[in-house]
């Protein structure tokens, strides 16, 4: 029986060029349109339909996740999670793993064997990298057990120090000899 952890990845990488993945997240705006970052580069990605299939959803609440088609992305679907502004939508910790707990349960309702996600809220919503990286991997890692359709999750992370990040945190929250 392979370990929760070894489900996790974390990487270095663009967010719109996960091919072998079937959901990317992200990082939405509450009206689930372009903005910078992220959903910036998906929505260049995928083309006008992004905006599109979200705008019946939209407005959409910190915490919230929900699921569209992918359109021109690499993968079947995105789903559209929108993080906490750090020190304005509280509690930012919870709001914060509401995202990934709800992105999972979301996917797995939905039959996703594999997604992968940004560093939620830690952009232009400024949450501090190292707590966003602990709530984030510490709520997966809690929530996949009850996920047991999801084989791969995925952190794509912009930069090196972030993937670093992302790998020496996922490390001391499961060790790899845990299960």
């Amino acid at each position: 029986m392979t370990s929760i952890a070894s489900r996790i990845e974390c990487r270095q990488g663009d967010i719109a060029r996960q091919d072998d993945i079937e959901a990317v997240v992200n990082a939405a705006n509450a009206q689930l349109r372009s903005g910078g970052g992220v959903a910036g580069a998906l929505h260049r990605a995928a083309g006008p339909e992004l905006a599109e299939a979200g705008r019946p959803l939209a407005p959409i609440q910190p915490g919230q996740a929900v699921l569209t088609e992918a359109f021109a992305l690499p993968n079947r679907y995105v789903i559209h999670c929108l993080g906490p502004v750090y020190g304005v939508d509280e509690p930012s910790d919870e709001l914060l793993a509401d995202c990934y707990r709800n992105a999972l349960q979301l996917a797995e309702r939905h039959g996703i064997e594999s997604l992968a996600f940004p560093a939620l809220s830690t952009g232009a919503f400024g949450y501090p990298a190292a707590e966003a990286a602990r709530i984030a991997l510490s709520t997966v890692l809690t929530t996949l057990p009850q996920c047991p359709g999801i084989r791969t999750v995925r952190f794509v992370l912009f930069d090196a120090k972030s993937a670093d990040l992302h790998r020496q945190t996922l490390a001391s929250l499961a060790p790899p000899d845990a299960g």
